[in-house]
Protein backbone atom coordinates (compact mmCIF):
# COMPACT_ATOMS: atom_id res chain seq x y z
CA UNK A 1 0.00 0.00 0.00
CA UNK A 2 2.82 2.57 0.72
CA UNK A 3 4.63 1.58 -2.29
CA UNK A 4 1.52 2.14 -4.40
CA UNK A 5 1.40 5.82 -2.69
CA UNK A 6 4.21 6.70 -3.31
CA UNK A 7 4.25 5.34 -7.29
CA UNK A 8 0.64 7.58 -6.99
CA UNK A 9 2.57 10.58 -5.84
CA UNK A 10 5.30 9.90 -9.04
CA UNK A 11 2.93 9.45 -11.49
CA UNK A 12 1.25 12.77 -10.63
CA UNK A 13 4.04 15.12 -9.98
CA UNK A 14 5.39 13.69 -13.42
CA UNK A 15 3.41 15.61 -16.08
CA UNK A 16 4.15 19.10 -14.53
CA UNK A 17 8.22 18.61 -13.82
CA UNK A 18 8.04 17.15 -18.04
CA UNK A 19 5.99 20.40 -18.71
CA UNK A 20 8.59 22.53 -16.81
CA UNK A 21 11.45 20.90 -18.07
CA UNK A 22 10.33 21.45 -21.75
CA UNK A 23 9.09 25.19 -21.42
CA UNK A 24 12.12 26.59 -19.03
CA UNK A 25 14.61 24.80 -22.02
CA UNK A 26 12.53 25.61 -25.00
CA UNK A 27 12.91 22.40 -26.71
CA UNK A 28 9.28 21.90 -27.27
CA UNK A 29 8.61 19.63 -30.56
CA UNK A 30 5.57 17.61 -32.49
CA UNK A 31 2.22 17.84 -30.36
CA UNK A 32 4.13 19.46 -26.89
CA UNK A 33 3.91 22.99 -29.53
CA UNK A 34 0.36 23.28 -29.38
CA UNK A 35 -0.30 22.08 -25.94
CA UNK A 36 2.83 24.24 -24.83
CA UNK A 37 -0.14 27.10 -25.28
CA UNK A 38 -1.85 25.75 -22.28
CA UNK A 39 1.29 26.30 -19.95
CA UNK A 40 -0.75 28.98 -17.51
CA UNK A 41 -3.56 26.54 -16.58
CA UNK A 42 -0.70 23.95 -15.97
CA UNK A 43 1.28 26.43 -13.94
CA UNK A 44 -2.16 26.56 -11.68
CA UNK A 45 -2.72 22.76 -11.85
CA UNK A 46 1.08 22.19 -10.51
CA UNK A 47 0.23 22.72 -6.96
CA UNK A 48 -1.99 19.98 -7.44
CA UNK A 49 0.63 17.27 -7.00
CA UNK A 50 2.50 19.08 -4.24
CA UNK A 51 -0.16 18.62 -1.89
CA UNK A 52 -1.06 15.30 -2.99
CA UNK A 53 2.60 14.37 -1.85
CA UNK A 54 2.42 16.67 1.46
CA UNK A 55 -0.88 14.94 2.20
CA UNK A 56 0.48 11.65 2.00
CA UNK A 57 3.66 12.45 3.45
CA UNK A 58 5.89 12.09 0.30
CA UNK A 59 8.65 14.51 0.99
CA UNK A 60 10.45 13.54 -2.37
CA UNK A 61 7.41 13.80 -4.80
CA UNK A 62 6.67 16.84 -3.00
CA UNK A 63 10.15 18.52 -3.30
CA UNK A 64 10.24 17.12 -6.91
CA UNK A 65 6.60 18.85 -7.41
CA UNK A 66 7.60 21.81 -6.18
CA UNK A 67 10.54 22.87 -7.89
CA UNK A 68 8.60 22.26 -11.09
CA UNK A 69 5.57 24.54 -9.18
CA UNK A 70 7.62 27.10 -8.86
CA UNK A 71 9.16 26.83 -12.24
CA UNK A 72 5.99 27.22 -13.66
CA UNK A 73 4.18 29.65 -11.63
CA UNK A 74 7.39 31.98 -12.10
CA UNK A 75 7.21 32.50 -15.36
CA UNK A 76 3.83 32.60 -15.66
CA UNK A 77 2.35 34.58 -12.70
CA UNK A 78 4.48 38.00 -13.70
CA UNK A 79 1.93 38.61 -16.67
CA UNK A 80 -0.52 39.30 -14.30
CA UNK A 81 1.13 41.81 -12.65
CA UNK A 82 3.08 44.02 -14.77
CA UNK A 83 6.42 45.87 -13.89
CA UNK A 84 7.66 49.48 -14.36
CA UNK A 85 6.85 51.12 -17.45
CA UNK A 86 7.60 54.59 -18.69
CA UNK A 87 5.01 56.87 -19.76
CA UNK A 88 6.47 59.60 -20.45
CA UNK A 89 6.02 60.91 -24.43
CA UNK A 90 3.57 61.51 -27.09
CA UNK A 91 0.53 58.86 -27.17
CA UNK A 92 0.21 56.62 -29.90
CA UNK A 93 -3.13 54.10 -29.96
CA UNK A 94 -2.55 50.66 -30.99
CA UNK A 95 -5.24 47.98 -31.91
CA UNK A 96 -5.09 44.85 -33.92
CA UNK A 97 -7.56 42.29 -34.61
CA UNK A 98 -8.12 39.05 -36.74
CA UNK A 99 -11.30 39.30 -38.93
CA UNK A 100 -11.23 35.77 -39.63
CA UNK A 101 -11.64 35.61 -43.44
CA UNK A 102 -13.56 38.98 -43.18
CA UNK A 103 -16.24 37.42 -40.57
CA UNK A 104 -15.61 40.42 -37.76
CA UNK A 105 -18.04 42.39 -37.49
CA UNK A 106 -17.45 45.75 -39.19
CA UNK A 107 -19.30 48.33 -37.28
CA UNK A 108 -18.12 46.65 -33.81
CA UNK A 109 -14.22 47.32 -35.22
CA UNK A 110 -15.11 51.07 -36.44
CA UNK A 111 -16.96 51.51 -33.27
CA UNK A 112 -13.97 50.50 -31.12
CA UNK A 113 -11.23 52.67 -33.14
CA UNK A 114 -13.93 55.50 -32.43
CA UNK A 115 -14.47 55.00 -28.51
CA UNK A 116 -10.49 54.28 -28.40
CA UNK A 117 -9.82 57.22 -30.15
CA UNK A 118 -7.20 54.63 -32.11
CA UNK A 119 -4.30 55.95 -34.16
CA UNK A 120 -2.99 52.67 -35.93
CA UNK A 121 -5.23 49.49 -36.70
CA UNK A 122 -3.54 46.36 -37.55
CA UNK A 123 -5.83 43.79 -39.24
CA UNK A 124 -5.81 40.40 -40.15
CA UNK A 125 -7.62 37.51 -42.35
CA UNK A 126 -8.47 40.92 -43.98
CA UNK A 127 -10.39 40.55 -47.33
CA UNK A 128 -11.85 42.89 -49.91
CA UNK A 129 -15.51 42.70 -48.60
CA UNK A 130 -14.29 43.81 -45.49
CA UNK A 131 -12.41 46.88 -46.52
CA UNK A 132 -15.57 47.98 -48.28
CA UNK A 133 -17.99 47.73 -45.11
CA UNK A 134 -15.08 49.46 -42.69
CA UNK A 135 -15.20 52.60 -45.25
CA UNK A 136 -18.69 53.12 -45.58
CA UNK A 137 -19.22 52.99 -41.80
CA UNK A 138 -16.37 55.54 -41.41
CA UNK A 139 -13.18 54.31 -40.90
CA UNK A 140 -12.31 55.80 -44.42
CA UNK A 141 -12.35 59.43 -42.80
CA UNK A 142 -11.02 58.51 -39.58
CA UNK A 143 -7.78 56.80 -40.41
CA UNK A 144 -7.48 57.86 -44.06
CA UNK A 145 -3.70 56.90 -44.62
CA UNK A 146 -3.37 52.80 -44.79
CA UNK A 147 -1.55 49.84 -46.34
CA UNK A 148 -3.94 47.25 -47.38
CA UNK A 149 -3.33 43.87 -49.10
CA UNK A 150 -7.44 42.26 -48.97
CA UNK A 151 -7.46 39.29 -49.93
CA UNK A 152 -10.17 36.67 -49.98
CA UNK A 153 -9.97 33.97 -47.11
CA UNK A 154 -7.34 34.43 -44.73
CA UNK A 155 -4.35 35.79 -46.20
CA UNK A 156 -5.29 39.15 -46.35
CA UNK A 157 -3.49 42.26 -44.28
CA UNK A 158 -4.28 45.41 -43.88
CA UNK A 159 -2.40 48.92 -41.86
CA UNK A 160 -4.70 51.98 -41.18
CA UNK A 161 -3.51 55.16 -39.31
CA UNK A 162 -4.48 58.22 -38.72
CA UNK A 163 -0.94 59.83 -39.18
CA UNK A 164 0.66 59.71 -42.88
CA UNK A 165 2.23 56.42 -44.09
CA UNK A 166 5.83 56.37 -45.78
CA UNK A 167 7.99 53.47 -46.60
CA UNK A 168 4.88 51.12 -47.00
CA UNK A 169 5.07 47.69 -47.69
CA UNK A 170 3.47 43.93 -48.26
CA UNK A 171 5.30 40.82 -47.18
CA UNK A 172 4.52 36.97 -47.45
CA UNK A 173 5.30 34.99 -44.63
CA UNK A 174 6.01 31.28 -45.56
CA UNK A 175 2.75 29.97 -44.47
CA UNK A 176 0.84 31.94 -47.25
CA UNK A 177 0.23 35.37 -44.84
CA UNK A 178 0.55 38.60 -45.53
CA UNK A 179 1.78 41.62 -43.57
CA UNK A 180 1.23 44.98 -44.15
CA UNK A 181 3.48 47.53 -42.88
CA UNK A 182 4.33 51.11 -42.77
CA UNK A 183 6.18 54.49 -41.32
CA UNK A 184 4.18 56.66 -39.09
CA UNK A 185 5.21 59.90 -37.53
CA UNK A 186 3.11 60.89 -34.28
CA UNK A 187 3.01 64.65 -33.37
CA UNK A 188 5.93 65.54 -31.45
CA UNK A 189 7.44 61.50 -31.97
CA UNK A 190 10.19 59.57 -33.05
CA UNK A 191 9.49 57.52 -36.63
CA UNK A 192 7.29 54.14 -35.51
CA UNK A 193 7.63 51.47 -38.09
CA UNK A 194 4.30 49.30 -37.50
CA UNK A 195 3.72 45.72 -38.85
CA UNK A 196 0.41 43.94 -38.94
CA UNK A 197 1.57 40.09 -37.96
CA UNK A 198 0.48 37.32 -38.61
CA UNK A 199 2.89 34.12 -39.18
CA UNK A 200 1.34 30.51 -39.55
CA UNK A 201 -0.54 28.76 -37.22
CA UNK A 202 0.86 25.34 -35.78
CA UNK A 203 -2.13 23.85 -36.29
CA UNK A 204 -0.96 20.35 -37.63
CA UNK A 205 2.20 18.42 -36.82
CA UNK A 206 3.25 19.46 -40.71
CA UNK A 207 3.16 22.74 -40.57
CA UNK A 208 5.02 23.37 -37.17
CA UNK A 209 8.62 23.78 -38.90
CA UNK A 210 6.66 26.42 -41.19
CA UNK A 211 5.12 28.26 -38.12
CA UNK A 212 8.63 28.05 -36.19
CA UNK A 213 10.05 29.84 -39.55
CA UNK A 214 7.76 32.48 -40.06
CA UNK A 215 7.93 33.41 -36.34
CA UNK A 216 12.01 33.40 -37.12
CA UNK A 217 11.55 35.87 -40.02
CA UNK A 218 9.31 38.23 -37.91
CA UNK A 219 11.61 41.38 -38.12
CA UNK A 220 13.97 42.03 -35.14
CA UNK A 221 13.90 44.70 -33.11
CA UNK A 222 16.41 47.72 -34.08
CA UNK A 223 17.82 48.99 -30.55
CA UNK A 224 19.98 51.13 -31.45
CA UNK A 225 17.76 52.23 -34.98
CA UNK A 226 14.34 52.97 -35.67
CA UNK A 227 11.80 52.50 -33.14
CA UNK A 228 9.52 49.07 -34.30
CA UNK A 229 5.99 47.87 -32.83
CA UNK A 230 4.62 44.44 -33.66
CA UNK A 231 1.08 44.38 -34.05
CA UNK A 232 -1.25 40.62 -34.67
CA UNK A 233 -1.93 37.72 -34.34
CA UNK A 234 1.31 35.66 -33.75
CA UNK A 235 -0.18 32.19 -33.23
CA UNK A 236 2.16 31.97 -30.34
CA UNK A 237 1.98 32.58 -26.47
CA UNK A 238 4.66 33.71 -24.59
CA UNK A 239 5.36 30.36 -23.55
CA UNK A 240 6.90 29.30 -27.01
CA UNK A 241 10.47 29.65 -27.82
CA UNK A 242 10.27 31.42 -30.84
CA UNK A 243 8.10 34.40 -29.85
CA UNK A 244 10.57 34.70 -27.15
CA UNK A 245 13.43 34.57 -29.17
CA UNK A 246 11.93 37.32 -31.12
CA UNK A 247 11.01 39.10 -28.10
CA UNK A 248 14.63 39.01 -26.77
CA UNK A 249 15.97 40.58 -29.60
CA UNK A 250 14.18 44.54 -28.05
CA UNK A 251 11.15 44.11 -27.61
CA UNK A 252 8.40 43.69 -24.73
CA UNK A 253 4.98 42.61 -24.96
CA UNK A 254 2.58 45.36 -23.98
CA UNK A 255 -0.24 42.88 -21.77
CA UNK A 256 2.64 41.22 -20.14
CA UNK A 257 4.36 44.95 -19.49
CA UNK A 258 0.50 46.05 -18.19
CA UNK A 259 -0.30 42.85 -16.01
CA UNK A 260 -3.09 42.36 -18.79
CA UNK A 261 -0.75 39.00 -19.83
CA UNK A 262 -3.11 36.25 -19.49
CA UNK A 263 -6.09 37.58 -20.63
CA UNK A 264 -7.24 35.11 -23.46
CA UNK A 265 -7.27 36.73 -27.15
CA UNK A 266 -8.21 32.74 -29.22
CA UNK A 267 -9.96 29.98 -28.14
CA UNK A 268 -14.12 29.48 -27.47
CA UNK A 269 -15.22 33.13 -29.30
CA UNK A 270 -16.53 31.36 -32.20
CA UNK A 271 -18.19 28.48 -30.16
CA UNK A 272 -15.13 26.26 -30.11
CA UNK A 273 -14.89 24.27 -26.61
CA UNK A 274 -11.37 25.23 -25.92
CA UNK A 275 -9.70 27.18 -23.04
CA UNK A 276 -8.98 30.76 -23.99
CA UNK A 277 -5.32 31.08 -25.44
CA UNK A 278 -3.14 34.30 -25.76
CA UNK A 279 -2.10 34.81 -29.37
CA UNK A 280 -2.56 37.95 -30.13
CA UNK A 281 0.11 40.44 -29.50
CA UNK A 282 1.55 43.90 -29.63
CA UNK A 283 5.12 43.88 -29.42
CA UNK A 284 6.87 47.23 -28.61
CA UNK A 285 10.45 48.86 -29.16
CA UNK A 286 11.85 48.77 -25.48
CA UNK A 287 12.17 52.11 -25.69
CA UNK A 288 8.33 52.42 -25.88
CA UNK A 289 6.28 52.95 -22.90
CA UNK A 290 3.12 50.98 -22.47
CA UNK A 291 0.46 52.97 -20.29
CA UNK A 292 -2.49 50.28 -21.01
CA UNK A 293 -3.72 47.84 -22.50
CA UNK A 294 -7.38 45.64 -22.81
CA UNK A 295 -8.50 43.30 -24.68
CA UNK A 296 -11.87 43.86 -26.02
CA UNK A 297 -14.89 41.94 -28.05
CA UNK A 298 -15.32 41.52 -31.77
CA UNK A 299 -18.47 39.36 -32.54
CA UNK A 300 -18.18 37.13 -35.66
CA UNK A 301 -14.21 36.51 -35.16
CA UNK A 302 -12.73 33.81 -32.87
CA UNK A 303 -10.38 36.69 -31.64
CA UNK A 304 -10.29 39.23 -28.97
CA UNK A 305 -8.98 42.62 -30.37
CA UNK A 306 -5.69 43.93 -28.28
CA UNK A 307 -6.00 47.42 -27.28
CA UNK A 308 -2.32 49.34 -26.32
CA UNK A 309 -2.02 53.18 -25.44
CA UNK A 310 1.65 53.61 -25.61
CA UNK A 311 4.12 56.11 -25.04
CA UNK A 312 6.49 56.99 -27.63
CA UNK A 313 10.22 58.07 -27.76
CA UNK A 314 10.29 61.75 -28.67
CA UNK A 315 11.57 63.17 -31.70
CA UNK A 316 13.81 61.49 -33.89
CA UNK A 317 15.30 57.95 -32.75
CA UNK A 318 17.94 55.81 -34.96
CA UNK A 319 18.37 56.22 -38.62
Amino acid sequence: MARGLTLLCWAVAAPGVLWAAVRLLGVERGPLVQLLAFTPYVAGWSLVPVALALALRRWWPAGVALVAAVALIAVVVPRAIGGASHTEGPTLRVLTANLLAGAGDAETLVRLVREHEVDVLAVQEFTPAAAERLDALGLAELMPHRRLNPIAGTEGSGLYSRFPLTGTGVRQNGGGFTQAYGTLTAPGAAPTTVESVHPAAPYSLGRLSTWERDLDGQPRATPEGPVRILAGDFNATLDHAPLRRLIASGYRDAADAAGAGLTGTWGPYDGDRIPPVTIDHVLVDRRVGVRDVSVLRLPGSDHRPVYAELALPRGEVGG
